[in-house]
C-alpha cells in the first residue's frame, strides 16, 4: 500500500493526514467467498450489455462509479471504444435532455444565481478541497447542439471528468463537476414539475459578469491549485470570459480551444494525404466553415495554426478560411454580425447574399469542408459531390454532436465520393467496407486532447493556458499516428490507446509552459523528454 501524507488545517494549525491511495480490501466475511475481481469483471460487462436501451447502460455505468469507481474505471480503460460513447458523446446528450428524470443522486456542486456573495461558502462545502486539480464547468446555455438545458447540463461536466480519470490518470478525487444555475430560457424545463434547476429566466448579462468574477476569484482562492475547463457556455458568454479570464487563472475553454485542436490535429494529418493525391503544396489549402458559433470560430481560428506552419503570414493564414453561417457566407457587405464573426469576414466578395452550400463551394473551391452548424443533413448529396468533383480526396468534417444533428453519415460520404473521402466526425460512426476496401472514419472527440492537456498544465502547475500549450497538445496528437494507423490512413490513433497519447501530449503541453514562462514545477525543467515522459507516467492513476 503507498502512504501518502496530505497537510491539512485544523483550528489555524497545518498537520499530516495519513490518505491511503490504494483502497482497502474488504474484511473477510464482508464480500462473498469465491468473489474474484477479474470475474467481477465479466460479471459487470455482461450486465451492461444486457442493457438494450444507451440511456439505460448510461444510468448503469453511473451507479457502478459511485459504488464501485476503481470498477467502473477498469471497465473503461479496458473497453474505450464501448464505453467512451455510453459516458460521453453521444449519449451524455440524452442524458442531459433526461437529466431530471433520472436523476438519483447528487454528484459535483451546483452554485446558483441566489449563491451571489456567497459564493466562498458555498465552495468550502465540498468535501475533498485538498485533493482538488481540475473542475470542468458549465452553465448549461448551449450543452453540444441541444440549446438551453440549465442544471440539465451537469451530466456534461461529470461524463467529461470521467474521461480526464480515464484518459489520463487524474485522480477520481480530484475532479470538480460545477454547473451553474443562473437560470433557463427553456421553456419546457420551467414548466416540468421534475426540473431540479432554479424556476426562472437566464438573468443579464451584467448580473452574469458580476457573478462570474465572483465566482472565479472564490475558485482561486478555496482551491489554489485547481486547473478549470470551461463548458458549453452559449457563445457569447464563452469568448468574452475566456477574454477576461485566461490571463488571471489557469483555465481553457474546451469548445472553443479543445475542439480547435484535435481537429487541428486532424487537418495536419488529412492535408497530407489530401495534398499527396492532388500533387497540391500545403499552403494550396482552402477550408470552408459551415457553423460560426463559439466552436466554429474557435477551430477557424486554430486552424490558421496550419497555415502558419507551412511558413504563411497570419494574414495569408486568414485568407485561406470562408464561414458561414445561417445567413449564408459570412462578409464584410452583408451588413452588422456578431463580434466573433468579424475577424473572418471576407473582404474580398461585394456580390448579392450567398446562401446555398452548393453555390458556395463552387464560389470558394475549397479542399475541405467542415461543419460546426448542428444542421442534420446539410452535407447532403450535391453539396458532397460538389466537394468530390473539386478534389482527388476532399477533406468532410461534420463535426456537430450528437450524431442527430451531424451534417452528415460515414457512409453517404463514403458513397456519395466513390470512397475517396477523409472523414472525421463528433461523433462515433461505423467502419464501412467499400470496393473490397474497409474504410475507417476518424472522430474528431475532444477526449483525444484535453486530458492530456489538463495533465499537462496541472504538472506543470501552469499559471495560465496559452495558445502555444493548445497547439503543442494537437502537434502531439497528430505524431501520435502509428506506422500501421498510417498504413490504413486513419486520422485520429486508435482510442484503445488514450493513455499513451495523453502522456505524450502531457510532455508536449509541460515543454510549451516551460518555454511560455508560465510553468511553476521548475523542477521539472532539468528533467530530459524521458526522464519527463516516465514522471508524467508514474504521476497517472491506475484502477
Amino acid at each position: 500500500m503507498t502512504i501518502v501524507l496530505n497537510p491539512v488545517w485544523s483550528n489555524g494549525v497545518q498537520k499530516l493526514k495519513v490518505v491511503s491511495q490504494t483502497p482497502v480490501k474488504p474484511a473477510r466475511g464482508l464480500l462473498p467467498p469465491a468473489h474474484d475481481e477479474q470475474i467481477h469483471a465479466v460479471r459487470c460487462m455482461q450486465q451492461l450489455r444486457s442493457k438494450d436501451k444507451p440511456i439505460e447502460k448510461y444510468i448503469y455505468l453511473s451507479q457502478l462509479k459511485d459504488a464501485d469507481h476503481a470498477m467502473f474505471y477498469r471497465l473503461c480503460l479496458a473497453n474505450m471504444s464501448e464505453i467512451t460513447p455510453l459516458i460521453y458523446t453521444p449519449t451524455v446528450g440524452d442524458a442531459c435532455l433526461q437529466y431530471s428524470h433520472i436523476f438519483r443522486k447528487p454528484e459535483g456542486l451546483f452554485i446558483s444565481i441566489k449563491d451571489k456573495g456567497n459564493i466562498g461558502k458555498i465552495l468550502r462545502n465540498w468535501p475533498r478541497i485538498n485533493e482538488a486539480r481540475i473542475s470542468v464547468v458549465t452553465d448549461g446555455s448551449r450543452i453540444l447542439g441541444l440549446g438551453d438545458l440549465g442544471v440539465n447540463g451537469m451530466p456534461i461536466a461529470i461524463g467529461k471528468l470521467s474521461l480526464y480519470v480515464a484518459g489520463a490518470g487524474i485522480r477520481p478525487e480530484s475532479t470538480v463537476p460545477i454547473c451553474l444555475d443562473l437560470g433557463t430560457d427553456n421553456q419546457k424545463y420551467l414548466d416540468d414539475p421534475l426540473y431540479l434547476g432554479l424556476r426562472q429566466r437566464r438573468i443579464p448579462l451584467s448580473d452574469t459578469i458580476e457573478f462570474m468574477e465572483e465566482f472565479m476569484h472564490e475558485m482561486s482562492t478555496v482551491f489554489p491549485k485547481l486547473l478549470i475547463q470551461f463548458e458549453d457556455f452559449a457563445t457569447d458568454k464563452a469568448f468574452a470570459y475566456l477574454d477576461s479570464f485566461r490571463d488571471r487563472y489557469p483555465l481553457f475553454n474546451d469548445d472553443i480551444q479543445g475542439t480547435g485542436a484535435v481537429v487541428l490535429s486532424g487537418f495536419l494529418n488529412a492535408a497530407k494525404l489530401s495534398s499527396a493525391a492532388s500533387g497540391r503544396p500545403l499552403t494550396d489549402h482552402r477550408i470552408l466553415f459551415l457553423g460560426a458559433g463559439s466552436a466554429g470560430v474557435g477551430v477557424a481560428m486554430q486552424l490558421m495554426s496550419f497555415f502558419k506552419l507551412q511558413g504563411l503570414s497570419t494574414e495569408q493564414a486568414r485568407d485561406r478560411i470562408y464561414l458561414v453561417d445561417s445567413q449564408g457566407l459570412i462578409y464584410d457587405g452583408r451588413g452588422p454580425m456578431a463580434e466573433h464573426k468579424k475577424y473572418f469576414s471576407r473582404k474580398d466578395y461585394n456580390g448579392p447574399p450567398m446562401t446555398d452550400l452548393t453555390d458556395i463551394v463552387n464560389y470558394v473551391q475549397p479542399t475541405a469542408l467542415l461543419g460546426l452548424s448542428t444542421t442534420k443533413g446539410a452535407f447532403n448529396q450535391p453539396v458532397v459531390e460538389a466537394m468530390a468533383a473539386l478534389n482527388p480526396r476532399p477533406i468532410i468534417f461534420p463535426l456537430s454532436n450528437p450524431v442527430r444533428l451531424s451534417e452528415c453519415q460515414f457512409h453517404e460520404a463514403v458513397e456519395w465520393t466513390q470512397g475517396r473521402v477523409l472523414f472525421a466526425s463528433g461523433s462515433p460512426f461505423p467502419e464501412q467496407e467499400y470496393m473490397g476496401r474497409v474504410l475507417y472514419p476518424g472522430q474528431g472527440n475532444n477526449m483525444y486532447i484535453f486530458p492530456g492537456l489538463g495533465l499537462g498544465a496541472i504538472l506543470a502547475r501552469a499559471a495560465s493556458v496559452t495558445d502555444s500549450m493548445v497547439e503543442a497538445s494537437s502537434l502531439g496528437l497528430a505524431n501520435a499516428l502509428t506506422p500501421e494507423e498510417r498504413a490504413q490512413d486513419l486520422l485520429y490513433p486508435r482510442i484503445e490507446r488514450i493513455r499513451e497519447i495523453s502522456a505524450q501530449i502531457a510532455l508536449s503541453v509541460i515543454r510549451a509552459a516551460q518555454k511560455a514562462g508560465v510553468d511553476r514545477s521548475i523542477d521539472l525543467r532539468s528533467m530530459s523528454d524521458s526522464e519527463l515522459l516516465a514522471f508524467v507516467q508514474s504521476r497517472m492513476w491506475n484502477p
